[in-house]
């Protein structure tokens, strides 16, 4: 019974979601993971929705995309997500180690993953941080984004180093 009104709910939810009523979709989406709280789905789905309902505080829509990855930690999607949710939010650590997961577990994709976070975080710290940012703060932005832009294409600092000293 409660898993035919989880399912009745989720379709509901998504149904919400489709139709930009985020308010809905995020309340169908809460009643699921209080009918079934193990399912990594509705609370993935919580999160998405809470991300577009502006009075949804930051600990929370983290604190459901931290839940969907604890039930599925397998699921790169979730991390990934949750990634750039942090990197909009200014928590660069959390996005960092979000888009880090997401890589290890789908290395077929790994590129997308350090790329995205390579070039999110250039673009967004730089607005985060402007209160601090001055030159030394300026170049640890930059050091961290090309870390990861170069581990996109599969060099480290030391392979990059040598490629661009070959003559």
């Amino acid at each position: 019974m409660a898993e035919e009104s989880s399912d009745k709910l989720m379709k509901q939810a998504y149904q919400s979601l489709g139709d930009g009523d985020y308010q809905k979709a995020l309340s169908k989406f809460e009643k699921v993971t209080k009918v079934d709280p193990n399912n990594a789905e509705a609370w993935f789905g919580k999160a998405e929705a809470a991300v577009l309902v502006p009075k949804v505080k930051t600990e929370d829509i983290l604190t459901a995309y931290k839940k969907a990855a604890e039930l599925d930690p397998k699921n790169p999607m979730y991390h990934s997500s949750m990634g750039s949710f942090c990197v909009e939010a200014g928590l660069f650590n959390d996005a960092e180690a979000a888009y880090k997961k997401a890589a290890e577990l789908d290395p077929d994709n790994a590129a997308y993953y350090y790329s995205e976070f390579g070039v999110e975080y250039f673009k967004r710290a730089p607005v985060v941080m402007e209160a601090y940012m001055d030159d030394k703060t300026e170049e640890m932005v930059i050091k961290k984004s090309l870390k990861y832009l170069l581990l996109s294409i599969g060099l480290d600092e030391a392979g990059a180093l040598e490629l661009l000293q070959r003559k």
